[in-house]
């Protein structure tokens, strides 16, 4: 599907860093833009940035981590523009450190607004995109649901479950001119990864290195534009080493710990107690 001027987009998260940048790739294709973020956000000053290009984009505040508040986002979107052509799936919470550690609430927290909402959202939306057959869904996941680091089990769970939706939804619907992809990004200078940075002390492992989020943003447009499923997104390659965790699932302890990503996220969490980044509901996210 081709993203076109005139079109309607719902971004999620559009307050934090990858989503903010996100919005500004969309208005320069001249989209029409529903940005959603969560209470407690500043999400004004963007919208009135890309409104004063001629943009139509509309903020709205919704915690995703309550049902009605799903309907609500997707009932505004209808009700204002009559269908949705994209929505990207990009709100995520991340709470970082050990599992016996970690509230039940921040738990749940991490699996709804990453997961579950998610889910929830491409529901409601799907119904619209079959009748005109046409629509796209774009899942931000994490390479952390591909190789599951230490202290990140919820935030791992949430990102792995992601990715296998998105291919379930694909092999559910081929065919009806309604698809989705899941973009898969290692560590993005923005958001996350800055507030993980601060707290350890140090950067990510060299070979870790973080992307742009001009890198993320391009590879959401070539998902959607070639209809990809999956696209990973990291400064080097990493699928040999994912080929290998799949041949010999024991290798991926080791192959996390070796390339440093356990001790990064371990000196993050001695520092946070636990870690809580966020760009999408929690009254503490850091957006």
């Amino acid at each position: 599907m081709q993203i076109l001027a005139g079109q309607t987009v719902l971004l999620t998260g559009a307050s934090g860093g990858l989503g903010s940048e996100m919005a500004r790739a969309l208005a320069q294709r001249r989209v029409r833009m529903l940005l959603v973020a969560h209470p407690g956000a500043r999400l004004d000053p963007l919208a009135d940035e890309l409104q004063s290009t001629g943009v139509e984009a509309v903020p709205l505040i919704a915690d995703l981590r309550v049902p009605s508040e799903r309907h609500r986002v997707i009932q505004f979107a209808q009700q204002r523009w009559g269908s949705l052509d994209l929505l990207i799936n990009n709100a995520g919470v991340e709470h970082n450190g050990y599992l016996h550690e970690l509230p039940e609430s921040d738990i749940d927290e991490v699996l709804t607004v990453n997961l579950t909402a998610a889910i929830m959202l491409t529901r409601l939306v799907w119904p619209g995109m079959l009748r005109q057959q046409r629509g796209h869904v774009v899942n931000i996941a994490s390479l952390a649901g591909k190789v599951g680091p230490a202290l990140q089990e919820p935030y791992a769970a949430s990102k792995a479950g992601l990715i296998a939706f998105t291919h379930s939804l694909r092999a559910s619907y081929a065919g009806s001119g309604v698809s989705a992809s899941v973009i898969v990004p290692g560590f993005v200078n923005t958001g996350i990864y800055c507030r993980l940075k601060e707290l350890a002390g140090r950067p990510a492992p060299p070979l870790l290195a973080p992307v742009s989020p001009a890198c993320v943003i391009r590879a959401l447009f070539r998902a959607v534009e070639r209809d990809l499923p999956e696209v990973i997104v990291t400064r080097y390659p990493v699928r040999p080493f994912l080929a290998l965790i799949e041949l010999v699932p024991a290798a991926a302890t080791w192959l996390t710990s070796a390339l440093g990503a356990n001790a990064f996220f371990r000196a993050a969490a001695m520092h946070g107690a636990p870690t809580t980044t966020s760009t999408a509901s929690s009254s503490r996210a850091q957006s």
